[in-house]
């Protein structure tokens, strides 16, 4: 489990500023339970260093939790002047689930998941259309499709889901958003 996980940890292109795991958090049996070990780090924590301390914990009904940070293109604006854009730290979520955590949880969820937060770095879907934005947008979704696309060549992986909290299919939203912005 944590040797695939440093496998896929391999290919994400962690933020120029914060390079490395920034929280290693390990919950045993199920979420509801107490953190069992956990370990906060500067952004600078090589993954082999944190998953080596995730080795002493190692048991099938575990989880593994790691913080890490990319840079992604948002708008931002001061006051009254104009918007601009910006590339700026964003939290990504990679935890790997034992075999028995959560009553196989892993069947659900695959044996790692990569949680990049909200969809809207990947949208902006109440923004009005510039060509600034289209190519903001194209280049965040130029990185998703990079790092997933590296992690299915590199890593041995038998599937993989892309999904959106709000429950709609993302692939599809992020595939009308480019053509509403081409």
């Amino acid at each position: 489990m944590l040797p695939r996980l440093l496998s896929v940890l391999k290919q994400f292109p962690f933020s120029a500023d914060h390079p490395g795991i920034g929280y290693l958090g390990i919950r045993s049996i199920s979420w509801d339970q107490p953190i069992i070990f956990q370990q906060t780090f500067d952004h600078r924590a090589a993954p082999e260093q944190s998953l080596a301390l995730a080795a002493e914990f190692l048991h099938e009904d575990n989880a593994y939790e790691l913080d890490v940070l990319w840079d992604l293109w948002v708008p931002t604006k001061e006051g009254d002047l104009d918007e601009t854009w910006i590339l700026r730290p964003q939290t990504v979520k990679f935890i790997a689930f034992g075999t028995e955590f959560e009553e196989g949880t892993f069947q659900e969820n695959g044996h790692i998941l990569v949680d990049f937060g909200l969809d809207a770095p990947f949208l902006f879907e109440e923004a009005d259309y510039t060509s600034v934005l289209e190519q903001r947008i194209k280049a965040n979704v130029q990185k998703l499709v990079a790092f997933t696309g590296a992690v299915e060549k590199n890593c041995g992986i038998s599937g993989r889901v892309l999904w959106s909290e709000s429950e709609d299919n993302l692939a599809q939203k992020l595939i009308e958003r480019l053509q509403r912005v081409q």
